[in-house]
This record gives C-alpha cells, structure tokens and sequence, in this order.
C-alpha cells in the first residue's frame, strides 16, 4: 500500500464511518446512567492501533465533526450540539487524544521492534483506555450530573471489565492488521495527512 495524501484520506474517512457504525450499533443500556456500552472505545483505539497516532486523530475528530454537526452517528442514534449536556460529554472529547497516545505508542513499540507485539499494543490501547477515556468521561459526568467524583467513578466502573475486553480485542485485530500492512502503522511520521 503506498502512502499518499490520498490514501491517507480515505483512511481516515473509512475508520471516522467505522466508528460511527461502531456507535449506532444498539448499546448495552447500564442501569442508572444515561451512557450505554458500544463498541465505540474498540473503533477509537483500533484508529489509532491500525492507523497510527495522527491519521487515528483525524479519523476520530471527523467523526466527532460528523456527529456534532447533527448527523446521527453517536451512541443511541444521537448526534448535534445538545451532546454537550449529555452524560457522555468527558468520554467523547477524549476519544481523539486516546486515538493519538494509542497510535503513537503502536508505532513507538513497532518501530522500536518491541518483542511480544499483541502484548505492547494492548498497553498501548490500555493506556488509550484508562488513563485518558476513564478519567475524562468520570469528569464530564462529574461536571453535567453535577456529582462528586467517587460517584462518576462508581458510574464508571461497569464499563471497565468492557474496556479491558476491547483493548485486547484491538489489539489483535491490530496485529493482524499491521502484519497484512505493515507500512499503515510505520507511514511517515510527521506528514500523516
């Protein structure tokens, strides 16, 4: 596959529909919040495992942009400005930064020739995951249901078993991706679209 502008946006353009296919696909609804499990965080961070930290960004702030023009691309058929009151604010501002700590761990840890390649993806989705997805949708709960922090982290918690299942789920089928095409993951460094 040979690296072009071109290509490189269709790339993202492909994994921006990817993760709205990801987010309409009906959620598991969680008793007492109004933020339902999908498989978007799979979609972020397979963006930024597959695609690499800048064209994983872009894909994700596309969709973002998608969404919040008012197409219905987020969980439960939402989409538009009004997502900025709802529960799932923190989760959604993260997915570009996770999409990009993702990538550009991938690609350090590939490039580096890091052995045990399915186990240093899935830290670097895990990081993608918990230390930034968590932590900001816990903060836009805190912030839109008006609550204190051990409550949004109560809130949080079932989604973290979920989490954990996706960051090894992204993992593999990055492995397998980044072996049929090993150049999407080692393109350019600086120039990703």
């Amino acid at each position: 596959m040979k690296n072009s502008p071109a290509v490189d946006l269709a790339l993202v353009a492909v994994f921006a529909a990817l993760l709205a296919v990801f987010a309409v696909v009906p959620g598991i609804p969680m008793p007492g919040s109004t933020v339902p499990i999908t498989l978007q965080t799979l979609g972020v961070l397979l963006a930024g495992l597959v695609l690499g930290p800048w064209r994983g960004f872009l894909a994700v702030v596309l969709y973002l942009i998608v969404g919040f023009a008012g197409v219905p691309v987020f969980a439960s058929g939402t989409g538009g400005l009004a997502v900025f009151t709802s529960m799932s604010i923190g989760y959604l501002v993260a997915f570009p930064v996770a999409a990009l700590v993702a990538g550009w761990l991938a690609a350090f840890f590939v490039r580096r020739g890091f052995k045990g390649r399915y186990v240093w993806l899935t830290v670097a989705a895990a990081v993608g995951s918990f230390l930034i997805i968590d932590p900001a949708g816990i903060a836009g709960m805190m912030f839109v249901g008006q609550t204190d922090f051990l409550t949004a982290f109560a809130w949080n918690l079932p989604f973290v078993l979920g989490d954990a299942v996706k960051c090894f789920a992204a993992a593999a089928i990055a492995v397998a991706v980044n072996k049929a095409f090993p150049v999407l993951l080692a393109a350019r460094r600086a120039a990703a679209i």
